[in-house]
């Protein structure tokens, strides 16, 4: 069985870490983007190579380019990935955009709810 992978899409670099750590002890694949435009080049170069990720984790508030305009670009590229809003701001899921994403989760301590909707995405 081939393990899944996931592009995490964050912008501070300890919260970048500390989930790659996480998601690597479930038995994930993880890569790291620090900003909306380096996620969508991976994206394009992952496709071209036939891999892309199942999941995309996006935070919303980013430099050059935040979490909702990059899941704009991901669905208008039609990338086969599910998306996830990772955001400490819940008032991000009222957004029309956050709406269309496949969870919304809110940042928190505990990374239960994140790995619970990771797992519960990937089953369906």
């Amino acid at each position: 069985m081939t393990m899944k992978r996931i592009l995490v899409v964050e912008d501070e670099v300890a919260l970048q870490y500390l989930l790659k750590d996480e998601l690597n002890d479930e038995g994930f694949e993880v890569s790291l983007a620090a900003n909306g435009r380096e996620a969508l080049r991976m994206l394009k170069d992952d496709e071209a190579r036939g891999q892309v990720p199942e999941i995309v984790i996006l935070d919303v508030r980013m430099p050059e380019m935040d979490g909702l305009e990059t899941m704009g670009h991901i669905l208008k590229e039609k990338f086969n990935t599910k998306v996830i809003i990772h955001s400490a701001y819940s008032q991000f899921r009222d957004d029309y955009l956050a709406q269309v994403a496949d969870a919304y989760v809110v940042k928190s301590h505990d990374m239960s709810i994140l790995k619970s909707r990771i797992k519960d995405l990937l089953e369906e």
